[in-house]
């Protein structure tokens, strides 16, 4: 084999010794082509697998951890919640508007391959520094394919996170997030178990796009991006429309032994990976593949990434059975193969075998590296030292209006994230409600991380991201079930970005143990860099949450004149990282806020209790910003003004964004009540004043009408993505 189609290929030197190894033999250019995408980082997570296993993936909540399509978690009455997070960020940089809709389109798939209905959609979003040339050209294109498939689809896109930073320059960040429900008895898995099953392809046609989208996601950018434009799919909503329906009929059949989607790597995963979990063989014939373009060779069948398509083991005699229902949705069927008890991957093309290999080669002998690594020391935590002199009703105003502060009503607006009419809170507070159809119960979703902490300190930046999810989770009245993670990094072959990763995922496990909040699915997407520059360590944390009772809910806008507004949680004023030093200060350094999780935990369970006894239904955590922040969101989301009576009014205490707060409105008769019982339980709380009029007011400091930092707040996106010079540059007029 020529070296440099080894390389082309994307594996190593050593890697492919390994292969001719395993067969005996050089392979030909359909097992190299097999090889190259089933032992991709993307596919095989070499670099991580082993740091991996650290994480809790098990709780008396788990049905299925990781190692599935999708994560689910029981939730009682015989119900399951489904759900996984999974990046499409190389594709969406190349092609923003088909990368970031299959990037929709591939995890409602991972979803319903599981035998849920899918009811939520949530995504997180990293674009460049806002006058960078290409972000108002991604944010569109991102924004509209996601809002184009989710909207085809019928499934609500109820919230995210999107936050602009010029490490993402070159190299921006799509995660989708999919949540669904299903029956506990009707859960479906990938294990293509028995001897001479017949293999079933379900969907669309087989074309020329995506090949080579896993080996493309395994490496980093260079300045030839653009011309990677062809492994990047092309979808189709109203099929995959189509597809889950038909998909969803069938499993309410007993015709399904297994089923798999053909995502990354598309036939050439499914199929590996469905004979690895079942410990069987797999027998392919490709003339059987419906095609849409002419003579396409084994190698470009094997390894498309054409979407909506689906690989299914069915009893034998069932086929008929599932060909009706397919036929009647317009779908493609064919039987293109059979289950074997030869552990081995054969397949056929025009009656010769093109490729021959143990199933395991692709599985069970992929590389697992432990790349050597650097850890980054924990910064040291003195005081940073600011400007005292600054005016608070200024910086108030330019933090509302910043890039990463402002309001997303424009990006969700346009999504239906009412469709299905279970959505029981809008995009915009700390975490979306979904009501679990027909019931009382309902599902609270978000996504988080704050990529600056990270880079910072790698191991509180994920416990932190971890205890933001629990705590958003937490603040609409919601017990934390389970998560979901993303973890995007630059190149594990440098020892610095390596060590931020084995750090995150420390960070990720100490955080899920101590919270009691398991990680049931995820992906890693690593070689996220373009000309060697890496993005900032982002691990996105996907988490989902029950409410036993959705009447009992809380949200973040003011609700009532007279509310009494308290502060749960210590205030030490941590300004280090913090989006004040950023943008007032134009600074970034210091250490993160500390996470402590045992604090967490206390402070989390007591304002639940206060929302499930009913004293309280206006809460918000306290994260980016601070405490000022937050209670400007709170009037605005409420339009009502609050009178502010605080012990501290320096910009450490006012922005500081230290952990484990909340802000809470009680009625006046209930104040006294909270403020006693959190005492009891070893709780800080204050109180800091009360709702009232139309305007923010500090005694002396500050008094700005809520109208005027919601026109602050709302219109930095508007204008940035209008093209007004000012607005991409970030310095949005207060």
């Amino acid at each position: 084999m020529i070296p440099n189609n080894i390389a082309a290929h994307g594996l190593s030197a050593d890697e492919y010794a390994r292969i001719q190894q395993l067969l005996g033999r050089d392979p030909n250019l359909v097992e190299l082509g097999i090889f190259s995408v089933m032992w991709s980082e993307h596919c095989s997570y070499k670099s991580t697998r082993a740091h991996l296993r650290r994480l809790p993936v098990t709780g008396p909540q788990v049905i299925q951890g990781p190692g599935e399509n999708a994560g689910v978690v029981d939730i009682g009455d015989g119900d399951v919640v489904v759900f996984k997070m999974e990046s499409h960020n190389h594709p969406s940089f190349i092609e923003p508007y088909q990368g970031a809709a299959t990037g929709v389109g591939g995890i409602m798939r991972d979803v319903f391959t599981m035998g849920a209905r899918p009811v939520a959609m949530m995504n997180a979003l990293r674009f460049g520094a806002p006058d960078h040339e290409k972000t108002r050209h991604l944010v569109s294109g991102v924004v509209a394919g996601i809002g184009g498939y989710g909207n085809c689809m019928g499934v609500p896109t109820v919230g995210g996170e999107v936050n602009f930073h010029s490490a993402y320059n070159g190299n921006i960040l799509v995660n989708a997030m999919c949540v669904g429900l299903a029956r506990r008895d009707r859960i479906f898995k990938s294990a293509a178990k028995g001897i001479g099953n017949p293999v079933v392809y379900v969907g669309s046609k087989t074309g020329r796009d995506g090949i080579h989208g896993a080996t493309m996601a395994s490496a980093e950018f260079s300045e030839d991006s653009e011309e990677k434009r062809p492994t990047v799919q092309v979808g189709d909503p109203f099929t995959e429309k189509l597809l889950l329906e038909a998909c969803l009929e069938l499993m309410s059949t007993d015709a399904i032994i297994a089923i798999q989607d053909m995502g990354a790597a598309g036939l050439t995963s499914s199929s590996a990976e469905m004979a690895g979990k079942g410990g069987t063989g797999i027998d392919l014939d490709l003339d059987r593949v419906p095609q849409r373009e002419n003579d396409m060779t084994a190698y470009e069948m094997m390894l498309s990434e054409s979407q909506e398509r689906m690989l299914m083991v069915l009893k034998p005699g069932r086929e008929g059975v599932a060909e009706t229902i397919f036929r009647k949705w317009e779908l493609d069927f064919a039987v293109i193969g059979k289950t074997t008890g030869t552990g081995r991957m054969i397949v056929r093309h025009k009656g010769a075998v093109v490729a021959d290999i143990p199933v395991n080669a692709l599985s069970d002998e992929a590389p697992v590296y432990q790349r050597p690594f650097t850890a980054k020391s924990s910064p040291a935590r003195t005081p940073v030292e600011i400007d005292p002199g600054r005016d608070i009703a200024e910086s108030l105003l330019k933090l509302l209006a910043c890039p990463d502060l402002c309001s997303r009503r424009w990006i969700w607006e346009q999504y239906d994230y009412s469709v299905m009419t279970d959505s029981v809170q809008p995009p915009g507070g700390d975490a979306a409600v979904v009501r679990v159809h027909g019931t009382n119960k309902a599902l609270a979703i978000t996504t988080d991380v704050t990529p600056r902490y990270c880079r910072a300190d790698p191991f509180e930046g994920a416990k932190q991201a971890v205890a933001e999810a629990w705590r958003n989770l937490t603040a609409v009245g919601a017990s934390p079930l389970a998560v979901t993670d993303n973890l995007n990094f630059g190149n594990p072959e440098r020892p610095e970005t390596m060590g931020e990763i084995v750090r995150c995922i420390d960070g990720i496990a100490e955080a899920c143990r101590a919270l009691s909040f398991p990680v049931v699915s995820g992906n890693c997407s690593l070689y996220n860099e373009t000309g060697g520059e890496p993005i900032l360590p982002t691990p996105a944390i996907g988490g989902v949450g029950l409410m036993d009772d959705v009447a009992r809910e809380a949200s973040i806008g003011f609700k009532r004149n007279g509310d009494v507004l308290i502060l749960i949680g210590e205030a030490r004023g941590e300004l280090g990282q913090s989006l004040y030093l950023r943008e007032i200060e134009s600074r970034e350094d210091g250490p993160p806020p500390r996470v402590d999780l045992a604090v967490e935990k206390r402070n989390g369970d007591f304002v639940r209790a206060l929302i499930r006894s009913g004293r309280t239904n206006t809460v918000h955590d306290l994260s980016d910003g601070g405490l000022l922040i937050a209670i400007a969101e709170m009037a605005i989301a409420g339009g009502l003004g609050a009178m502010l009576d605080l012990p501290d009014r320096a910009a450490p205490f006012l922005f500081g964004e230290d952990q484990a707060r909340y802000v809470i409105a009680a009625a006046p008769d209930a104040a006294e009540t909270v403020l006693s019982d959190a005492a009891a339980h070893g709780v800080p709380a204050i109180r800091i004043g009360k709702c009232d009029g139309d305007r923010l007011i500090i005694t002396g400091r500050l008094s700005i009408p809520v109208a005027r930092m919601r026109s602050a707040h709302e219109s930095w996106l508007p204008s940035f993505m209008a093209g007004d010079p000012a607005s991409r540059a970030g310095l949005a007029a207060s």
